[in-house]
């Protein structure tokens, strides 16, 4: 079993998911536990190997929506912790610019810094599920050298 080091994936996850579909992603190398990222829109300073679409070495981090972290996660925030808005913000979801709007919401409310945490904390949940789906353990601190 291979071990990924809990910060570097989730940073990695963020990298993967900021930007438009597809724009960047990012893998876990099954054999080492390094993590590779790649980008069409911003050029990196490291680059990947040249198998890393090909091979089943690398496993491609997942998105945010597959974790459930988008809108599920944003409407289940609010039942929660403004449950008043919890209609209201639902609408939001029903078209463009939803998260801006969700956003602006939180920010009346004194909410920002709460919503963080709550997607922070489930965040970091849906990639500990994801990891022991896919067999990798994770660790907090880098192995010594």
């Amino acid at each position: 079993m291979v071990t990924v080091l809990l910060s570097e994936l989730v940073d990695a996850f963020h990298f993967a998911n900021s930007g438009a579909p597809d724009e960047s992603s990012a893998f876990v190398n099954l054999d080492t536990g390094s993590i590779h990222c790649t980008s069409s829109t911003i050029e990196l300073e490291e680059e990947p190997p040249e198998d890393l679409e090909t091979s089943d070495r690398y496993l491609a981090l997942p998105s945010k929506n597959e974790l459930d972290l988008g809108r599920e996660l944003a409407l289940s925030f609010v039942e929660q912790q403004l449950p008043n808005e919890y209609e209201r913000s639902q609408g939001f979801f029903r078209s463009k610019g939803a998260y801006g709007r969700f956003k602006n919401l939180l920010e009346s409310r004194g909410a920002v810094e709460k919503w963080y945490a709550f997607e922070a904390e489930a965040t970091e949940a849906g990639l500990r599920a994801w990891c022991q789906e896919n067999g990798i353990q994770l660790s907090h601190a880098k192995p010594a050298a």
